[in-house]
């Protein structure tokens, strides 16, 4: 299993992302953003998360024209598995990969600590190992993190199950951390290739740091 972990000037969550897979047994590979294109042999790549060019614009929003972008573009398009974790969700939505956008937080400030997650539909290679209603404890760490999409929007998300994830309390009840729509923390396209989260389960592979429920959460693509 080969994970292509892509990475911007600002990424600072590649090698977190690199020791996850790793751990779960796969080959990795970091690839810089200039780059025009991605490694044939690649079976997911990751879009890691941290602030990519700083973050000015908007989160995401100058990543979005790196040259590698164009070969993210074909890549997802013709059926490859793309995850976008934090930073790398907000890439995905400024280039159109994913719907809606993420904005700054209901409360302006950055928000790092460990929040639960409820799973809401699990019938996708990312959450296939978790049941639905099932509660992840899993870090947040994001100054953007309020997702938004219209009404029509939340409509289609729901009505082809891809509305992944929701912020919780620890019994599963909704608990908004940021102001995201209908507490949505994690969505994926129509055809279910391409996911984008703003929590990281990257960082929750060992329960001597806190949680290690993101192991169940990555293992979906490597049994794919």
């Amino acid at each position: 299993m080969k994970i292509t972990i892509l990475q911007f000037p600002g990424t600072n969550c590649e090698y977190d992302t690199q020791h996850a897979f790793e751990k779960l047994g796969a080959q990795t590979e970091i690839v810089w953003h200039k780059s025009e294109s991605i490694p044939s042999d690649t079976n997911l790549l990751v879009v890691a998360g941290g602030f990519s060019y700083g973050d000015y614009l908007r989160s995401g929003a100058i990543a979005k024209f790196s040259p590698v972008m164009k070969a993210v573009t074909e890549y997802a398009n013709k059926g490859g598995k793309v995850l976008g974790i934090c930073n790398g969700f907000q890439v995905l939505t400024e280039a159109g990969l994913l719907p809606g956008a993420l904005m700054r937080n209901d409360g302006l400030h950055f928000i790092s600590k460990h929040h639960h997650l409820k799973v809401v539909n699990n019938d996708n290679i990312f959450l296939e190992k978790l049941n639905n209603n099932d509660v992840v404890n899993i870090p947040i760490a994001h100054h953007d993190g309020n997702y938004f999409i219209d009404q029509d929007g939340l409509k289609d998300l729901y009505a082809n199950n891809q509305v992944l994830l929701k912020y919780t309390d620890e019994k599963g009840e909704d608990k908004n951390p940021n102001g995201s729509v209908d507490s949505i923390a994690g969505i994926c396209n129509k055809e279910k290739n391409i996911f984008g989260l703003m929590p990281h389960p990257e960082r929750a592979m060992e329960s001597i740091l806190g949680s290690d429920d993101g192991i169940k959460m990555l293992q979906g693509f490597l049994t794919a």
